[in-house]
């Protein structure tokens, strides 16, 4: 008898140690209380844009944090009924409720119930995985236990309601009242409560976007429970009941502008890294407009589109489709408010509107006139619209002839070989003589600017075109008149930007401000200014630009309705077609081509294909945006010239028309029909306007 005894005293005592042994190895792999109170849940960092428009969410789990408090108490109610009635009377384990469970699991033969209360439910979603163990099962008691022991019961609720999982990718209630019904917490009626509350057992099975009937029916049990247990009258279940299922379209929150926010992106992992990309919580402003935005992707792909089916993309030949850019800044701060990187993301993630590098062919030459007004040159200035004939010696070339016919006295191997002759043409190979230099960049004349740039340098050029912000690298040549360097999309519209804000330089930039989840502020951006040319020479040069759209290569601007300028560019092969443009408020720049440098067709200059979508675009977006001309600053003149000789006008003129001057540069001499030294300039007709 006393061996028996002491048998059972030892296995006991045995049982009790391996008992302890177990529970010690278990709380040595558990977060201690002191982790558990420092626990900080991954949250869902959003994007918005300038006009706070929530446009995209970075997460692991798609989670926002909100306080108990502001959480209606119909929610809470509702998850209580239906998920633990008892959570304010037991200490995180109901014991009662794993027996209830065992007894329906057993009769059943399968697992339909889990008999866990709501804390030990934020234990196992907190820090436990979804494995079935008897290991498992014990932490979620002891965790449940110290959750119990360190927080109030509307902490671990808070806790739970911002963490449980609703279905559809959604953590929390923040989430899952947006994703499922469009609306802030704060406005869930008593019938959304219960069907989201509903959700939580099963969230796929009870998902309103599958199996709309199955979740009403959910939604009813869970009401049901909410009047048996007094929250709710019979009158508020009928008619909770009795509401349709008013869900938000599936796609959720929609992925615009993804050009942008894969931009963002790459900045925010290099500067913060990854970690804080998806689990901060952080709210992030940026200057994009996603009204813009839409506008500028549907006027893109619906202009390519056409342009493909033009050159038979639809026929099986015929394998790519063009491609596009567009990128738009506010003039005064520098703030990028639309980036369309090409035409679908999901096919190809190359940004084609800051990674590109094309050359910009014409539209390069406002910065060639703009050094030019600044050594000498005039609005008014005579340049000889004539063919050029260039010899390269060795080190470098030089002008030979002013006549195609000095062709015929070269040796044929040498006119083969581009690195030995070089003749810049005209489009059109048209030449029109002598003509103001007005003129010469309203018809893109190619001969005029090559031979200002001969005039004033390029190393001059390329000086101007570093202070607008233009950081690829320029050829030191004469083609540099003609864009035959490679720049992005993004550097021509930082360029061109100088030029609508009277000279002072504003980097471009797409963060606002980012703040913590507690509202501080992380990163804050204002515009970066830089005084880097006159008001009067930008003003002089956009009275030029604007001529570009009244009476030359960008007139198909002029359907805009409202005072623009800008510039249109084409390579000499056709594979380019820009349009670089603004109005006092926007700079937009617009390029289209192919990604493997194909040609896009005889006659398909910047002007044709370009311009027609720059128009469109500001058209739609600057709707309700106030119509306004370019200031005139002080020191600037305008003069009524004789457009026949580029001198004042007089009783003798024939053409007349008001030209802007930096005080003290405009002409001095009046025109005379009786003065034989005076020589008559050629006026191209607006309907030759249509060359690069």
């Amino acid at each position: 008898m006393k061996k028996t005894s002491l048998i059972i005293v030892l296995s006991i005592f045995l049982l009790v140690f391996l008992v302890s042994v177990y529970f010690r190895k278990l709380l040595s792999e558990m977060p201690s209380p002191e982790i558990l109170r420092e626990y900080i849940p991954a949250l869902s960092t959003k994007i918005y844009d300038v006009n706070n428009k929530l446009i995209k969410e970075f997460f692991i789990e798609k989670r926002t944090w909100i306080p108990i408090s502001k959480i209606p108490i119909d929610m809470q109610h509702a998850v209580l009924s239906i998920e633990d009635h008892n959570f304010f009377k037991h200490y995180g384990i109901s014991f009662k409720g794993i027996f209830r469970a065992t007894i329906d699991n057993f009769l059943h033969k399968k697992i339909i119930a889990g008999g866990s209360t709501i804390t030990q439910q934020l234990a196992k979603l907190a820090f436990l995985t979804g494995e079935r163990t008897l290991d498992r099962k014990t932490k979620e008691f002891l965790l449940a236990l110290q959750l119990e022991r360190n927080y109030s019961k509307q902490e671990i609720l808070e806790m739970y309601l911002n963490q449980i999982y609703f279905g559809e990718g959604v953590y929390g209630i923040v989430q899952a009242a947006r994703v499922f019904f469009d609306k802030n917490v704060e406005e869930l009626s008593l019938s959304e409560c219960a069907l989201l509350a509903g959700l939580i057992r099963y969230p796929g099975y009870y998902s309103p976007f599958k199996n709309s009937a199955r979740a009403i029916f959910r939604r009813k049990t869970v009401l049901g429970r909410m009047k048996k247990l007094g929250y709710i009258t019979e009158e508020q279940e009928i008619l909770a009941n009795r509401q349709p299922l008013r869900l938000k379209n599936r796609t959720g929150f929609s992925s615009d502008a993804p050009y942008f926010i894969e931009q963002l992106r790459i900045y925010l992992d290099k500067q913060y890294g990854s970690d804080i990309i998806y689990r901060s919580g952080w709210s992030i402003y940026t200057t994009i407009d996603i009204d813009m935005q839409k506008i500028a992707e549907e006027t893109l792909e619906q202009h390519l589109k056409e342009f493909d089916k033009l050159k038979g993309y639809e026929n099986p030949i015929s394998t790519e489709k063009v491609q596009g850019a567009l990128l738009c800044v506010e003039t005064y701060t520098g703030q990028i408010r639309v980036m369309v990187g090409g035409r679908n993301f999901e096919e190809s993630q190359f940004n084609r509107a800051i990674q590109a590098i094309r050359q910009p062919g014409s539209a390069f030459k406002p910065i060639i006139y703009l050094a030019a007004l600044e050594h000498g040159f005039t609005p008014t200035s005579i340049l000889n619209d004539t063919p050029l004939i260039y010899i390269n010696n060795g080190i470098d070339w030089q002008l030979k002839a002013r006549t195609t016919n000095y062709l015929t006295t070269l040796d044929r191997k040498i006119l083969k070989n581009p690195m030995k002759v070089w003749v810049p043409e005209n489009y059109k190979k048209q030449y029109y003589g002598n003509v103001l230099l007005r003129k010469a960049i309203e018809f893109s004349l190619n001969s005029c600017a090559v031979q200002v740039i001969q005039e004033i340098g390029p190393t001059t050029v390329i000086e101007y075109a570093r202070k607008l912000g233009i950081k690829s690298p320029l050829t030191n040549t004469f083609s540099l008149a003609l864009g035959a360097s490679d720049v992005t999309l993004f550097e021509m519209v930082e360029a061109y930007s100088v030029f609508a804000n009277k000279g002072i330089k504003t980097t471009p930039y797409y963060i606002i401000r980012i703040e913590d989840k507690d509202g501080r502020i992380i990163e804050q951006n204002f515009p970066k200014e830089e005084d880097v040319l006159s008001p009067q020479v930008c003003y002089v040069l956009t009275n030029l630009l604007k001529g570009v759209v009244l009476h030359g290569t960008g007139k198909y601007a002029r359907f805009l309705n409202r005072p623009c300028a800008g510039k249109t560019g084409t390579t000499n092969d056709f594979t380019d077609a820009w349009f670089i443009g603004y109005v006092p408020q926007y700079v937009c720049g617009v390029w289209v081509g192919y990604d493997n440098h194909r040609r896009l067709g005889y006659n398909m200059t910047g002007g044709v294909v370009a311009c027609p979508i720059w128009t469109d675009f500001m058209k739609r977006a600057l709707k309700n945006v106030s119509v306004k001309d370019f200031e005139m600053p002080p020191k600037v003149t305008l003069v009524a010239i004789d457009a026949k000789s580029g001198l004042l006008a007089s009783k003798f003129s024939k053409y007349i028309y008001m030209e802007t001057f930096i005080k003290g540069t405009e002409p001095k001499r009046q025109y005379d029909i009786n003065d034989t030294q005076i020589q008559e300039l050629n006026i191209p007709s607006d309907e030759e306007g249509t060359g690069f």
